[in-house]
């Protein structure tokens, strides 16, 4: 699994700070005194798949340097009720005041890969994969994305640049000409630098996807909000026409949720793109107890 480049969140982490810090805080410097030394565990409340302990040691030193953390789960891994996930030692009043920025970033990133985790199962003995989407929190789309890896999901293209993607409102451009367009804007997609990989968006089985499948150089056909049967007849149609190449990978989109994503996988689909994974996972319960 790539691994996370906290170089490249810096500026959230400062933002976050920023916000919550202020010009300080000025209730736990009421109280104690500087060299107040303490001791204190991040306990996870709920059965959980870990994500971000890395950013919490990161958070603490912004705060004070003297604050040193010992992580007791890795990252991808499960975690239990009552398991303690990290312990923090140093100065008190800097680890109260890192708090409440902590555990933002644990509980949201741990909620997305708790709940890819949730999905991936539900999909155990189908060769289908589970895939995010663009639809992050802006700003923290390199960390969600990192999430989804720890719960065992997969990364989409990250942004407008690393994946060409020809979605169905283009179709309404190329008239009669479909797959001769199509052709041509593919073989001009495959010379574009730094790009991934080409894919193609259809709404339609009988009156799009077989003119897509004709044409060379595709990686994906993305199968937008389409149920059980036409998903059936979609993995057919690629068989017959593409082989035992099984190219372009098929991936469904749309609608897709826990309680209707088994039936999805069992039709044969390779991809399954769910935005659910991100923008609807809720926030994990994690504590800082001393």
């Amino acid at each position: 699994m790539k691994k996370l480049d906290v170089q490249k969140i810096a500026p959230l982490i400062d933002m976050a700070i920023q916000e919550d810090l202020g010009r300080g805080d000025v209730t736990s410097e009421l109280l104690f005194k500087d060299d107040v030394q303490a001791e204190a565990h991040f306990v996870s409340r709920e059965e959980i798949i870990v994500c971000g302990l890395g950013i919490a040691e990161t958070i603490l030193k912004r705060y004070d340097p003297r604050l040193s953390i010992v992580l007791h789960v890795e990252d991808a891994k499960p975690a239990h009720i009552g398991q303690r996930l990290a312990t923090v030692r140093g100065p008190l009043v800097p680890m109260l005041s890192a708090e409440r920025v902590i555990l933002n970033f644990l509980q949201r990133l741990c909620g997305i890969s708790t709940t890819t985790q949730k999905y991936v199962q539900a999909i155990k003995g189908t060769k289908a994969r589970i895939y995010d989407t663009r639809k992050t929190l802006p700003g923290w789309r390199i960390l969600e994305k990192y999430a989804v890896r720890c719960g065992g999901g997969f990364n989409h293209r990250i942004g407008l640049y690393d994946g060409i993607m020809i979605k169905d409102n283009h179709f309404a451009e190329f008239g009669d000409h479909i797959q001769k367009r199509l052709a041509q804007l593919v073989e001009e997609a495959r010379n574009v630098k730094h790009v991934k990989f080409v894919a193609v968006e259809v709404d339609h089985v009988d009156d799009q996807l077989n003119h897509v499948l004709e044409v060379p150089g595709i990686d994906i056909v993305l199968l937008d909000n389409m149920g059980q049967w036409q998903l059936q007849h979609a993995v057919k149609m690629r068989n017959e026409i593409c082989g035992k190449n099984k190219k372009p990978l098929l991936e469904a989109s749309g609608g897709i949720t826990l309680d209707n994503i088994g039936v999805v996988a069992s039709t044969g689909i390779d991809r399954i793109a769910v935005g659910a994974i991100t923008h609807s996972a809720a926030a994990v319960d994690i504590a800082l107890d001393r």
